[in-house]
């Protein structure tokens, strides 16, 4: 186990930031009372393949999915594989059902038919993470995260030692953890924590352009999107569970 410093935050005991924007359209709300009941993960027990899909698969799980474009297309992309995200923003919820219900390929376009192999969680992803066997993940994904750019708003990031040290312990080994942001103060701080935790993660880049470029089979989300209208630099990192 990765060694901390006295006074590092272990962990993230409360969320921060919004939970709801402005009021949904009639389908959102509609696809939040009918859809999300279906595919909700359940508050209690385990969280495993068979539990959520009724079957042995590799499991995906996405921390603060947004507006589910990542998520989406990635599950369309292997409809073999279990895909669970969690997401503390009814609007993101909201729009991600969108997505599961009319099918979004890799490429943002719709396909017309409902992705089967998604579950959804409306609130704290550490919470269901925790409910995770151990070992049990293929994929981790941590997208554009809320930067908290000021110091003192450090301990709020996701990307801290307590859940590095959970997404570790959840991924098999070979597993891989993904990582995206267009925030330098999040990049440092992120580059930071996961030297700490090199003995646990691989970093999957051998020169700059890997990190630089986004990678096949990594769908762009709107806040990506976003950035490059804006002009950031956007970066792209994969660690391999050792």
């Amino acid at each position: 186990m990765t060694a901390h410093k006295p006074g590092d935050p272990l962990t993230i005991n409360r969320l921060y930031g919004r939970a709801k924007g402005k009021p949904l359209r009639a389908g959102q709300q509609a696809l939040i009372d009918t859809l999300l009941p279906q595919i909700a993960v359940p508050e209690e027990g385990p969280v495993t393949a068979e539990a959520l899909f009724g079957r042995t698969c590799a499991l995906h799980f996405e921390i603060g999915f947004g507006g589910g474009e990542h998520m989406a297309g990635r599950a369309d992309m292997l409809p073999d594989h279990g895909f669970i995200g969690a997401e503390p923003f009814l609007n993101g919820v909201a729009q991600a059902l969108v997505h599961v219900d009319g099918g979004r390929g890799s490429d943002g376009s719709a396909t017309g038919m409902p992705i089967r192999n998604v579950r959804i969680h409306h609130g704290d992803a550490l919470e269901v993470l925790a409910r995770v066997p151990d070992g049990a993940l293929s994929f981790v994904y941590l997208l554009h995260p809320d930067p908290w750019p000021k110091a003192r708003h450090a301990k709020r990031r996701m990307m801290n030692d307590g859940p590095v040290d959970l997404i570790a312990r959840k991924l098999k080994p070979g597993g891989e953890f993904r990582f995206g942001t267009d925030h330098p103060v999040y990049l440092r701080h992120a580059l930071m924590i996961m030297r700490r935790h090199a003995d646990q993660f691989e970093w999957l880049a051998h020169k700059p352009l890997d990190f630089q470029k986004r990678p096949g089979g990594w769908p762009e989300t709107r806040y990506e999107a976003k950035a490059r209208a804006q002009g950031h630099e956007v970066w792209y990192f994969r660690y391999r569970r050792r």
